[in-house]
C-alpha cells in the first residue's frame, strides 16, 4: 500500500498517554494550534477573530506534506483541503485562506510513483512556485527605414 501524502489531520496528533482520537473533534485548521501549545508546554491561541485577513496562500506538497507558508514571517505548517485556512503559530499572523487544486486526489496520485521525501508539488499560479513556466520575451519590433537628416 502506498504511503498516503501527509495532511494536518494525520500529522497533529495528541501526545500519549492521550487516546489517538482525543482531538477528532477539532478542525484540521486548528490542530496545529492545539499540537503546538502540547509541544511548547505553553498556552497559545489562535486569532480570535474568525474572519479571514484577506489574504489567500497557495498549499502546496512538501516532501509528501500539505503546507501552507506565512507571508508575514516565512514559517510553514503542515495543513489539510478539508478546512482549507490557515493562521501561523509562530507570529499570530490571521486567518487566511488556503487555494487547493480542483481536484486534490489527481494531484495526490500523480506523485505517488514518487518516495514521499520526492514528493513536491506547486500550484501553476503560486508566483512563488519556482517551476514555473517562464513566459517568453516579446521581440522587439524593427525600427523600419530610418530618414537621414
Amino acid at each position: 500500500m502506498p504511503i498516503a501524502v501527509v495532511r494536518a489531520e494525520t500529522f497533529y496528533l495528541p501526545p500519549p498517554p492521550e487516546p489517538a482520537d482525543a482531538w477528532a473533534d477539532v478542525p484540521a485548521a486548528l490542530l496545529v494550534w492545539r499540537w503546538y501549545e502540547s509541544r511548547m508546554g505553553r498556552r497559545v491561541v489562535p486569532p480570535a477573530d474568525t474572519e479571514q485577513t484577506g489574504e489567500s496562500y497557495f498549499a502546496r506538497i512538501n516532501q509528501n506534506r500539505w503546507i501552507a507558508d506565512c507571508s508575514s514571517c516565512g514559517s510553514a505548517a503542515v495543513v489539510s483541503p478539508a478546512d482549507p485556512r490557515y493562521a501561523c503559530t509562530q507570529c499570530s499572523w490571521g486567518w487566511c485562506t488556503l487555494v487547493f487544486p480542483a481536484d486534490v486526489a489527481a494531484v495526490e496520485a500523480s506523485l505517488m510513483g514518487l518516495k514521499p521525501a520526492l514528493r513536491n508539488w506547486w500550484n501553476a499560479d503560486d508566483p512563488a512556485n519556482p517551476d514555473a513556466p517562464v513566459p517568453e520575451p516579446t521581440p522587439e519590433p524593427e525600427p523600419g527605414p530610418q530618414l537621414e537628416v
